[in-house]
């Protein structure tokens, strides 16, 4: 099983596509969300793996991925499996 992180802030209209793909994908159990406002050590952690403080950003086993759409679309195709 893969481990999912979503760095995020509740605000961003962006992170808003990728929350609603969490849902529709019934993955809310499947997905570690992060707040980078509420954490500023996470941002920095952000800002150290990938040179950007742009959410949102899905890990992937550690692997860093951004662009909402992209994420959105990750995630629907690799639903069943998750």
């Amino acid at each position: 099983m893969k481990k999912l992180d979503l760095f995020y802030f509740a605000s961003c209209p962006y992170c808003q596509i990728v929350l609603s793909a969490i849902k529709e994908n019934k993955l809310e159990s499947k997905v570690t969300l992060v707040d980078i406002h509420k954490d500023a050590s996470q941002k920095q952690k952000l800002i150290q793996d990938t040179g950007r403080s742009t959410v949102p950003c899905l890990y992937i086993d550690g692997k860093p991925m951004h662009e909402s759409r992209e994420i959105a679309q990750w995630l629907k195709t690799h639903a069943s499996e998750l």
